[in-house]
């Protein structure tokens, strides 16, 4: 049973609950005190001790549900023909009163598992599989490719070669007992591939969704289908958190500095060098700001989407940070995320200024008119955009002096750099005024970028 509970720990983190070792202790100790007979205790004890969120408990009571619950043995069909019409008994002259075709002591000749079949007793036909199951470490699976591979291990270990020579063998000496037989093995087929399902619901779930994570990590951000959307916003998110964990925890560290020794020794000269006094040498951090202009036009909508949601998903740790959005001309754009579901606000946003023609050169100036004075030296300024300006005035003059308020003016483009100077693309004119210019096509190089700008605050 401890395995038992091992294994559904792992498939609870599969489902996303966080677990760590000491809560999984805390768990198998509240199971030794409750117990296993009562199925809903046992539920809520695993709710109370491993659960932390809505979320959490929502996902772990249906990993309950599914880990706890066996597929039942499929009935094979002539015996359930048998059983919802009573008149073959009587048709067939070697039946018993019971359905139960007459074997002539055949079936003492056969294996352990024709004998379990041929009795249909569904409690040793499910511990059975749960034993072969075991034996063929089927826990182990992580794909959907690799069912029918544990379905033919599972089977083996059951005893399906010495099945079938009982099927072969009888099929002469009692047909009647071989097709029986046959249609026993078909649902045992169907049982086993039915626990083989199962099972990968619940181990493979983490491994395919890191396959099709890592799909979406690089699949371009303006060719995401519509039904991809939802899943791609998930992925920014965990991107937004993993970044929170990587640069919010060395910053709580560092605030108290590092020792001086020096001066820690002259403060406690008195008490014989004992360290009873510390020093510590603190090193002075801007108070870090971003500003991002989002081109929000038709043919980059989808992409400042993402990006915007992933700039606002880090505010725990960059202390300031305001957004704008321009097609052709801009407005800020920060209340609405804040205050928005994502699907809202970019609803909102795309309502006044999205999908429309770009003109990177009024926006320029909407920015200078309104918001030049929200940069500081302190500000690391964020262009996400394909520069493309529809053959207009880009302004260029204004993108320089963004650049020298600010601390940094990073461009980030979700075209390819081939493209960057041909047709009306003013990337090369406005590349001479920026610290970083990159490709930002994917989710991939979105986290690169928006993690390399973050890390200089640290």
């Amino acid at each position: 049973m401890r395995e038992n509970l091992h294994r559904f720990f792992r498939a609870a983190r599969g489902a996303g609950v966080r677990v760590s070792p000491a809560e999984s202790i805390d768990a198998m100790r509240a199971v030794a005190q409750v117990g296993f007979a009562d199925r809903d205790i046992l539920r809520d004890t695993f709710l109370l001790t491993l659960a932390k969120t809505q979320d959490e408990k929502r996902a772990l009571g249906e990993c309950f549900d599914l880990f706890f619950s066996q597929p039942e043995p499929q009935q094979e069909n002539a015996e359930q023909s048998k059983t919802d019409d009573g008149s073959e008994s009587d048709a067939n002259p070697s039946a018993d009163e019971h359905g139960d075709v007459s074997d002539d002591g055949a079936s003492e000749n056969v294996g352990p598992l024709a004998q379990m079949l041929l009795s249909q007793d569904r409690s040793a036909i499910s511990s059975a599989i749960a034993n072969a199951s075991g034996a063929a470490s089927l826990p182990d699976i992580r794909y959907s490719t690799q069912r029918g591979i544990f379905s033919s291990r599972i089977l083996d270990a059951m005893g399906l070669q010495r099945l079938r020579d009982d099927i072969d063998d009888l099929t002469t000496r009692n047909p009647a007992l071989a097709e029986r037989l046959q249609e026993a093995l078909n649902g045992l087929r169907g049982t086993v591939r039915d626990a083989v399902s199962q099972a990968l619901l619940l181990y493979g779930r983490e491994e395919t969704e890191n396959l099709r994570n890592e799909i979406l990590r690089n699949a371009p951000l303006a060719r995401i289908e519509r039904r991809q959307v939802a899943e791609m916003r998930a992925l920014i998110r965990q991107i937004a958190r993993r970044l929170r964990e990587r640069y919010s925890k060395p910053r709580k560290r560092q605030r108290r500095g590092h020792l001086d020794v020096r001066r820690t020794l002259r403060r406690n000269a008195a008490w014989g060098g004992v360290p009873f006094l510390t020093a510590w040498k603190r090193k002075h951090r801007d108070r870090p700001k971003i500003v991002a202009l989002c081109d929000v036009s038709g043919s980059v909508a989808q992409v400042s989407d993402f990006f915007l949601l992933l700039i606002h998903s880090l505010h725990e740790v960059v202390d300031d940070v305001r957004s704008f959005a321009f097609s052709s001309h801009l407005i800020e754009v920060s209340k609405i995320l804040e205050s928005k579901s994502p699907e809202e606000a970019m609803s909102e946003i795309m309502s006044k200024v999205g999908f429309g023609s770009s003109d990177y050169g009024s926006s320029l100036v909407d920015f200078e008119n309104e918001f030049m004075s929200t940069l500081t030296p302190q500000t690391t300024v964020i262009v996400l955009g394909d520069a493309r300006s529809n053959n207009l005035d880009p302004r260029a003059d204004i993108l320089r002096r963004i650049s020298d308020r600010s601390k940094r003016l990073v461009w980030l483009n979700p075209e390819g750099r081939l493209a960057w100077g041909f047709g009306d693309s003013e990337m090369p004119r406005y590349a001479t005024f920026c610290t970083v210019v990159r490709q930002c096509a994917t989710a991939h190089q979105l986290e690169r970028a928006v993690s390399d700008i973050v890390a200089t605050y640290q």
